[in-house]
């Protein structure tokens, strides 16, 4: 009897203490904005990886949140008729970096769409990264994760890396006055430095519009 009272108060004292973990993983989620994507990485302070994953497999079951691909989650936004939206193209990108302590830089299309260059929205989505090179799949949208040279990281997370890949996806050739002045507005007086050393970084024809960019003295 006192064995099976033992086991009794352990499975008990278990159930508990996922029950807790189970609180305070959906507390977190629920205290972020609906949108928030996330991975079980994000709760590894508040219990074991079988703890979380089964926490988070539970609030799946439960319509409690939603699971996008492996090991990728949200909290998903409501249209108007209620219905979930699918998280933005940077919300998954935050929550991959976050997992895997990978730089992303867009590139293709979605940097200029980014800028304001483009009015096209890409279903296949590229990001330029120091880790391992994948795709990841999210409702329609093919979100591409390309391994990339270093030369080509050296700007990643900075407004200059997006400028310099845009400018690679439309071709010297087609950066007219429009262009210009597109860009010109996306431009702030902190970013001027960060153009200048990022010359180096960029092929011949983009290192001259970089610097025209940054014409002005930074203070």
């Amino acid at each position: 009897m006192p064995e099976k009272e033992a086991c009794y108060s352990g499975m008990k004292k278990r159930r508990k203490r996922l029950q807790s973990i189970d609180g305070k993983i959906f507390a977190r989620i629920v205290g972020s904005r609906r949108g928030y994507v996330f991975t079980p990485s994000d709760f590894l302070d508040l219990g074991s990886r079988s703890a979380v994953d089964t926490a988070l497999t539970r609030g799946v079951r439960d319509g409690r949140i939603r699971k996008l691909a492996r090991g990728l989650y949200d909290h998903p936004r409501l249209g108007v008729d209620g219905a979930p939206l699918l998280p933005t193209t940077d919300a998954v990108a935050r929550a991959l970096v976050g997992r895997e302590g990978i730089r992303l830089q867009p590139s293709g299309a979605h940097a200029a769409n980014m800028l304001g260059l483009s009015d096209q929205v890409p279903v296949r989505i590229v990001f330029l990264t120091d880790g391992r090179g994948r795709t990841v799949t999210v409702g329609q949208r093919r979100i591409v994760l390309q391994h990339a040279t270093p030369r080509h990281m050296a700007t990643a997370g900075r407004k200059s890396g997006t400028i310099i890949q845009a400018l690679r996806w439309l071709g010297k050739q087609n950066v007219d006055n429009k262009v210009m002045r597109l860009l010109r507005r996306q431009v702030i007086a902190s970013d001027r430095k960060d153009l200048l050393l990022a010359t180096r970084h960029a092929p011949a024809w983009i290192s001259t519009i970089l610097r025209e960019l940054a014409q002005e003295t930074v203070a």
